[in-house]
């Protein structure tokens, strides 16, 4: 199955208890679809597993795959992502997308100017956040995913239009405003 067929939906975060159970971690906008998605593969296709979710868990999920029976099996599978395939995933809205569709794009300024690439999206509680890298811009640049700043997405054409806030694309730091005091 080609890398662009399946969609990262979770990892496996390591055993939980000693009757082969693990601790998944969902990466599903509803965490507990996880488990609505047939056989979930490995990143590479080689392991497929049936996963019944049996409890939430502090950090997700405590849940059984097919074909695990023991602690030291569901340890040897800890950080193992799990795939499911991109045709038992929902059809989303115009201005929604998987982020599995974002990595790799061009992003662009609106007046055309590659920026560079987008390599990961990032949510840390307040929305997701483009990580871009390119030529000159270091260890990369943190744009706010939002319909102000990222107003074009195009998947046909493999592009991304931003329109970043004042100097964030630049070395100088953005004017600030005088105190009123």
């Amino acid at each position: 199955m080609a890398k662009s067929d399946q969609v990262c939906v979770g990892a496996i975060m390591g055993a939980f208890g000693v009757r082969g159970e693990v601790r998944v971690k969902s990466f599903c906008a509803e965490p507990s679809d996880i488990g609505a998605y047939g056989p979930l593969s490995t990143e590479d296709g080689t392991r497929q597993f049936t996963l019944t979710l049996t409890r939430p868990v502090k950090t997700g999920y405590a849940a059984k795959l097919s074909g695990i029976r023991d602690k030291d099996a569901a340890d040897a599978l800890r950080g193992t992502r799990l795939y499911a395939p991109r045709s038992a995933l929902p059809s989303l809205p115009d201005d929604e997308f998987y982020h599995a569709d974002l990595i790799g794009l061009a992003v662009l300024d609106t007046g055309g100017e590659a920026i560079g690439k987008v390599a990961a999206i990032l949510n840390h509680g307040a929305g997701d956040i483009l990580e871009v890298r390119g030529k000159g811009l270091g260890n990369g640049l943190l744009i706010p995913f939002t319909a102000a700043v990222v107003p074009t997405v195009d998947l046909t054409a493999g592009r991304i239009i931003v329109d970043p806030p004042d100097g964030l694309l630049s070395d100088e730091p953005a004017p600030r405003s005088a105190d009123k005091g």
